[in-house]
C-alpha cells in the first residue's frame, strides 16, 4: 500500500500529525505498537497523572481543608482500587477519542513495530508474527520517550519503578523515596503524599523543579513541604539496593557525605530518553546524535529528504504539545505551506496544587544574557478569589525589557496557573509590554487579576491592591 504520508508513533505529535495531514488532502496511515492510540502521554503520562493528581487533591481538600468552610466529614478513607479505575476509565475514553479522531479523518491505522527497510519503506511487525509491508512518499518518526533509568539501578516494576508502574500501584505505599525534584517527581510525589505516603525526596540540582524560574521552585518548595514531603537537594545517588519489602537508596549530600533512605519504593524520575528501538534508522539512512535523538533541520527534515521528526525523539522540550506544534508543522510543510513554531513561547506546566506554569525568559537567562529587565510580583493572598476559595499561595512574576517594557516572561504559581499561562503567550505573541496588560480591564474577582497586578508591579511598582 502506498501513501503520501506514513506516521510512526501515536502520541500527541503522531496523531495530530496524521490528523492535519489528512486534512489537507494527503493520504495518510499511522503505525502504533500497542492496542491503543495515543502513546505515553494519553496511556501512562499525562492524562492518568492528571486523573489521579485530581483524584488525590479532592481527598487532600476532603481532610484538610472542607471543615474550614463548613463542611464536616466522617470515616473519609481512599479507595485506591477505585482512584486506579477512575484513572483507567479516563484514560480509555481519551483513547477511544483519538481512534475516532483516525476514522472520522480517514486515516489508516496498523497495529504493530515499524521498522525502515528503506528510506520509502516500512514493515509493520505484528504481535502473532504476521508481517506487511507499506510505502510512503514522506514518512514522520513521532515513537516519543521512554522514562530513564539509573545506571547502576534498572527498572525492576516492583520495588525501583518508573512514572509508568507509579500510576497504577495497587495500595497505597507506606513510604516512597523518589528520586528526581522535577516535574515528574513533584507530581507524583504529591499525588502520594496527600493520600497518605511518607515520601522523601533526593534531587541532584539546589532545588526543586531546576528548570523552570528559581522563584516558582522556592515557592513550590513551601507548598510541598505543607504536605510533609521531606526534601534532600544536592545530593547524588549513588547506589540502590533492593530487598524483600523495600528499597535502601544510598546518596552523597553537598559535603560528600554518604546518607541513605529507606522505604517501600523508590520511584526514579530523573528524566526521559528519546525511544527508538526497533525503528532501524540505519536502513533509511539515518544516524542518532550522542543523546540518542534524531538530528533534524529548522524544516524538522532529517538528512533524508522525505523522512521527518517530531516530538521527544528531537531536541528541545520533552512536551506533548510542543510536540502537536511539530507534527502540524510538519504536515504543513510537505503540503507545500510555510508554518512557524516559536519555541520560546512554549509553555511549561507543574501539575502540583497550586499549580506551576512558565513561558519566555527566566530570570537566570536574562541576568546570563546580560539583558537588562525589570520585574513584577503579586501574591495570589491579595486577592480576593483567592482568599474566597481558600486558594492564597503563590504568584504572578513578570519580566518585562528595562527599556521597551516588552514583556520577555511569564512565571505563575497558584490556582489554575496552568490556564492562566495563556495569557502570557498570547500577550508574548504579540509583543506586548506590561503597560498594555495593565491598562486592560481583567474581570473581578478572578485569579486573572493577579496577572495584572504583576503587570502593574513590573511598571514603575504601580499595584493597586498591595
Amino acid at each position: 500500500m502506498n501513501y503520501d504520508v506514513i506516521v510512526i508513533g501515536s502520541g500527541p505529535g503522531g496523531y495530530v500529525a496524521a490528523i492535519r495531514a489528512a486534512q489537507l488532502g494527503l493520504k495518510t496511515a499511522i503505525i502504533e505498537k500497542y492496542p491503543t492510540l495515543g502513546g505515553t502521554c494519553l496511556n501512562v503520562g499525562c492524562i492518568p497523572s492528571k486523573a489521579l493528581l485530581d483524584s488525590s487533591e479532592h481527598y487532600h481538600n476532603a481532610d484538610k481543608m472542607f471543615a474550614k468552610h463548613g463542611i464536616n466529614l466522617k470515616d473519609l478513607s481512599v479507595d485506591m482500587p477505585q482512584m486506579i479505575a477512575r484513572k483507567d476509565e479516563v484514560v480509555k475514553q481519551t483513547c477511544d477519542g483519538v481512534k475516532y479522531l483516525m476514522d472520522k479523518n480517514k486515516i489508516t491505522v496498523y497495529e504493530g513495530v515499524g521498522a525502515f527497510k528503506d528510506k520509502n519503506t516500512v514493515v509493520i511487525s505484528q504481535k502473532d508474527g504476521k508481517q506487511e509491508t507499506i510505502q510512503g512518499k514522506n514518512i514522520i518518526i513521532a515513537t516519543g520517550s521512554k522514562p530513564t533509568p539509573l545506571p547502576f539501578a534498572p527498572f525492576d516494576k516492583k520495588r525501583i519503578i518508573s512514572s509508568t508502574e507509579a500510576l497504577s500501584l495497587k495500595e497505597i505505599p507506606k513510604s516512597m523515596i523518589v528520586i528526581g525534584a522535577g516535574v515528574i517527581g513533584a507530581e507524583l510525589g504529591s499525588v502520594y503524599a496527600r493520600i497518605g505516603t511518607e515520601v522523601t525526596m533526593l534531587e541532584f540540582m539546589d532545588g526543586m523543579i531546576p528548570t523552570m524560574d528559581k522563584t516558582m521552585g522556592k515557592e513550590l518548595l513551601k507548598s510541598v513541604k505543607k504536605l510533609k514531603i521531606k526534601t534532600n537537594f544536592s545530593h547524588k545517588v549513588t547506589a540502590v539496593e533492593v530487598y524483600d519489602k523495600g528499597v535502601k537508596v544510598t546518596a552523597e549530600d553537598k559535603s560528600g557525605k554518604s546518607v541513605s533512605f529507606e522505604a517501600e519504593y523508590c520511584l526514579v524520575s530523573i528524566g526521559r530518553r528519546p525511544y527508538t528501538e526497533g525503528l532501524n534508522v540505519e536502513a533509511a539512512g539515518l544516524k542518532l546524535d550522542e543523546r540518542g535523538r534524531i538530528p533534524v533541520d529548522a524544516h524538522l527534515q532529517t538528512s533524508v529528504p522525505g523522512i521527518y521528526a517530531i516530538g521527544d525523539v528531537v531536541k528541545g522540550a520533552m512536551l506533548a504539545h510542543k510536540a502537536e506544534e511539530e507534527g502540524v508543522f510538519v504536515a504543513e510543510t510537505i503540503a507545500g505551506q510555510k508554518p512557524h513554531i516559536n519555541y520560546l513561547l512554549i509553555p511549561n506546566v507543574v501539575y502540583t496544587w497550586p499549580e506551576v506554569a512558565g513561558v519566555g525568559y527566566t530570570e537566570q537567562e536574562l541576568k546570563d544574557a546580560g539583558r537588562a529587565y525589570k520585574s513584577g510580583e503579586f501574591p495570589f493572598k491579595a486577592l480576593g478569589r483567592a482568599r474566597a476559595s481558600t486558594d492564597i499561595e503563590g504568584l504572578v512574576k513578570i519580566l518585562a525589557d528595562k527599556t521597551t517594557d516588552e514583556i520577555l516572561g511569564v512565571h505563575i504559581i497558584g490556582a489554575r496557573a496552568a490556564d492562566l499561562i495563556m495569557e502570557g503567550v498570547v500577550a508574548m505573541e504579540y509583543r506586548a509590554t506590561a503597560e498594555d496588560i495593565s491598562r486592560m480591564s481583567h474581570p473581578h474577582p478572578t485569579y486573572s487579576e493577579a496577572f495584572k497586578e504583576a503587570c502593574l508591579a513590573a511598571t514603575e511598582n504601580r499595584a493597586l491592591h498591595i
